[in-house]
Order: structure tokens, then sequence, then C-alpha cells
């Protein structure tokens, strides 16, 4: 198959390695190359494409900051060098991308963020929000807070897991290497870059190895490990070499890179995992005007629904069925069940007054919802 072009995505996740951003040896910021990729990034949003940057770098700069210049932090103190190399990583972010008229907004998660469906829903709301906004979000992991049980350890499975949240199509992998080949390029001259990868066969998983860099996280086999999380999600992922000035121009020139291919589109995974959720937690019945406008493709809204039965909380599936009883849909429901009782039959514009707040006009959003029709 033939390798994606980048000017065609429509929403960019770019993971940015923390040697990239940050000198080892003196943990000085790079700021002429943060700059470059801002200027390749101010490129893609003049084509309309939104673009979420996932960066490390802040323990490095952190640790500087600090004083913490032994090799094998503990982990109060990397946790101290996150929390304090955090601001300055998106000061720097900051001022690289305000030179083309842009603005970051900082955003650091958990594994809990995006693995339980109610934090999922709230991080993925306020990531679609900002990009609605054009504002550039800036994901890390939470260090600061975070201990080895419940941590990434790595931000390429984080930008994976962040790209499936987002719908994005495109996962960059900016590395110290320009992609997947056959062996070590390091340790085996013959080595060969793979430039098109349109299975994760056991194979390819052997080729990655697992070497990493000691400031660094992860090493070619998470980058692989990452692709199977994105490619699963409908999203195409290419690994290539960020060292240089203007990685992303340089990948569209036609730079050295291996692309791992997704079968599917975004919204097409994404549906077919909610479908995959045979364990509905509660349901939702609606009135014949809802049933019809789901059947055009629209969201269900509160003002369609006749009864809320079951005990769900906010992101779990639930079946949505006709005042007949038919199985119309399953979907992840925005409101857990004390509140969508009280929507119930309600107006979007009433649902601040009932509430207090406002978690949007949709009990179950479109891009949540698949029909039974989808399923059979």
């Amino acid at each position: 198959m033939k390798a994606p072009r980048l000017s065609e995505a429509k929403r960019i996740v770019i993971k940015v390695g923390s040697l990239l951003v940050a000198d080892a040896t003196t943990g000085a910021v790079k700021s002429q190359w943060l700059e470059s990729l801002a200027e390749d990034i101010a490129t893609l949003r003049k084509q309309h494409t939104d673009v979420i940057l996932v960066s490390s770098g802040a323990v490095i700069l952190g640790r500087f900051a600090l004083g913490l210049t032994h090799a094998d932090l503990k982990l109060e103190e990397k946790q101290a060098a996150a929390a304090s190399g955090q601001i300055k990583l998106c000061l720097a972010w900051q001022a690289a991308l305000g030179k083309f008229g842009f603005s970051g907004a900082q955003m650091l998660l958990t594994t809990e963020d995006t693995q339980n469906r109610r934090r999922y829903l709230n991080a993925r709301n306020t990531l679609n929000t900002l990009l609605q906004l054009g504002v550039i979000p800036i994901i890390n992991e939470n260090d600061s807070i975070t201990t080895a049980e419940i941590r990434y350890g790595d931000n390429d499975r984080l930008s994976a897991h962040v790209a499936a949240m987002a719908s994005a199509d495109t996962l960059v992998l900016l590395s110290d290497i320009d992609g997947l080949y056959t062996a070590d390029p390091r340790r085996d001259p013959a080595a060969t870059l793979i430039p098109v990868i349109e299975t994760i066969t056991p194979d390819i998983e052997a080729m990655a190895g697992d070497a990493a860099g000691h400031l660094s996280n992860g090493g070619m086999r998470t980058k692989v490990m990452a692709a199977s999380m994105a490619t699963s999600a409908g999203c195409h992922m290419v690994i290539t070499r960020g060292t240089e000035l203007h990685p992303l121009q340089r990948l569209s020139d036609g730079g050295r890179c291996s692309w791992f291919l997704a079968s599917d589109t975004p919204l097409n995974a994404r549906k077919q995992w909610i479908a995959s959720s045979v364990n509905a937690a509660g349901e939702i019945m609606i009135d014949d005007g809802a049933v019809r406008a789901l059947r055009n493709g629209k969201s269900l809204l509160a003002a369609g629904v006749t009864d809320v039965g079951g005990r769900f909380n906010r992101g779990d599936t639930v079946r949505i069925k006709s005042v007949h009883g038919t199985l119309v849909a399953h979907g992840l429901v925005a409101y857990p069940f004390e509140e969508a009782i009280k929507l119930k039959g309600k107006r979007s514009e009433e649902i601040e007054g009932i509430l207090g707040y406002n978690a949007g006009d949709e009990l179950v959003h479109r891009d949540d919802l698949v029909m039974e029709s989808w399923q059979n």
C-alpha cells in the first residue's frame, strides 16, 4: 500500500522526545528547534489541520533547575523535577508557538484519565474544545503525581492513547532514528529501513528490539507498541528523525520514515469498539422522533428521552430503545443516571438550569453512538 501524505491529515498528534526539547548535558531548552517545529505546525494549521502536541522534557529541564544532576533520581526527586520542569516546558512551547500567532494549553494525563470512561470523556471534551478554539494542546504524563503502578512510562504509548481519544487520523513520533529497520542500524550495517508496515506481525515486533537511552524512556519496542494501539484506533502512525530543524516539513518533502498503516478510519474504529461493549450499564427509552433523528445521523438529545433505566455513570455504555421496545442503538452516555432522569424530555437550553452546569447538549453524541444496524 501507498504511504499516506501528511498534508492530507485532518487531525495530527505529534510526539516530541525529551532529547529533542532539551540539551542532556546542560538542561537548556533547544529554542531554535522548537521554533522550527512551531513553524511547521503553523503551516499545518493554515491547511486547517488540527494539531496536538505530546511533549516530553519536563524531567530533564527540572532536574537541572533543581540541581539534581546525579544519574539515578529517586522517585520523589523525579516527581519534583517534573513539577519544576513542566513550567519551563510549557513556557518554552508557548514562546515558540507565539511567534507564529498560536497559543498552547497544558494538559497533564495519567493512565486513569484514558482508561476510566468518565475521565476519558472529560479529557476528550477538553481536547475537542481547545481545538475548536484554535489552541494547540500540549500534553505530558502527570509525572509529579504518578507512581510506577499507574504510569505509562513513556510518551510513545501516551501519544497513541491521546490519538485514539482525540480520533486523530495521524500520529507522528519524532525520534532520534528515522524509522523501523530490519535490525539495529547502530550494530548491523546491513540493516535496511522499512518504509511501510501494513500489519504488525511477530517478525515486525522482533525487529523492534528493546533498546532505549538512559535519559529517555522507551525505545523502538515502545514505538511499535504505540503503532499497534494507534492503528487499532484507525490512526496511521509514522516514525521519523526529529533531530534536524523543520522535521515535519522534511517528512512532507519525502524524508526517510516508517509508516504504520491503519486499516480503518478513526470514527469507524471507535464505533466498532463501542459496538463490542456488550455489557451495557443501563437503558434509555426514546420517542419516535428521536429514533428518526438517530437514523438520520443526529445525536440523542434529552428532549427525545421518555424513560431511563439502570444505574450508569458518565461514559458507560447504554442501550437505546424505542418506546415500542425495539433496540435502536448502543452509545456512551454523557450524564450519569441520576442526572439523566432529571433531563428526560427537557430541552437542551434547560440543562444548566436543572443541573447547575452543562456537559453538552447531547445525552449521547453521535460519535459515541452505534446504530443497531451497524452490528447486524
